[in-house]
């Protein structure tokens, strides 16, 4: 009977629920988990891009004159920090594979400056859209768009150039749901950082940071898109 239970607690060890048999059933679960939450959130910006889209075709005057506000070297820069952060992440996880401790904390903490570092640039474009007064809703002024731009394109009139409201709401709310997927991704790295500290992952049983990975490269694959959505339009002009 000692016998039996002895066995019994080492196939369910410290780190293996006890609703499952081993510890690759357990993973596969997560990783199938995982993925099924990934598709749930690319339906959600899916249909984000739709409007998107169907608003451009819409409105496209609005949108280039729209667009062409956003800082282009800001969100270039931007674009760089994330394809970094996703290095940095890939490391951590092959990291933790490898079951080194200090590098995988390392590395979380390299992904976590890469993401602080996208998230003050950002506010940074924030600011410069309250100053401008292209905020839909709560400062906004269509006026800078009824005149000549300083590129020299064509002025608006004042009924597309007020549609420009709809380029800078859609601006905010994927931009910004973008940014609060990072600030809930960074949350999650200070509580992995801890773990991992304390040897959590690197013992065996990684599969949480890889499933982290995989939330976080997709992050930046939705950025990927959003750059040249939002700031590109007609740039060639």
């Amino acid at each position: 009977m000692e016998h039996g239970a002895a066995s019994a607690e080492h196939t369910h060890g410290p780190e293996l629920l006890h609703q499952f048999d081993t510890a690759n059933q357990q993973r596969e679960a997560a990783s199938f988990g995982m993925w099924i939450f990934l598709v749930t959130e690319v339906m959600f910006f899916g249909g984000l891009f739709a409007a998107y889209l169907l608003y451009r075709n819409w409105y496209y005057s609005a949108f280039v004159a729209a667009s062409k506000t956003c800082n282009i070297w800001l969100g270039t820069t931007n674009t760089i920090v994330l394809i970094g952060s996703s290095l940095t992440m890939a490391i951590a996880v092959w990291a933790s594979q490898k079951g080194y401790r200090k590098l995988l904390c390392l590395f979380i903490l390299a992904t976590m400056g890469l993401g602080t570092t996208f998230l003050g640039i950002k506010a940074i474009e924030y600011h410069d859209k309250w100053v401008d007064s292209h905020v839909p809703g709560l400062k906004f002024d269509p006026s800078s768009f009824e005149r000549p731009s300083e590129d020299g394109d064509a002025p608006l009139s004042h009924d597309m150039a007020v549609k420009t409201q709809i380029y800078f709401g859609l601006y905010f709310g994927m931009t910004g749901m973008h940014a609060m997927h990072m600030i809930i991704g960074m949350g999650i790295m200070c509580f992995l950082l801890v773990r991992a500290w304390k040897g959590a992952y690197t013992t065996g049983h990684h599969t949480m940071i890889e499933n982290f990975g995989l939330y976080w490269h997709f992050v930046d694959i939705i950025w990927i898109y959003l750059f040249p959505l939002l700031y590109l339009i007609s740039r060639h002009k």
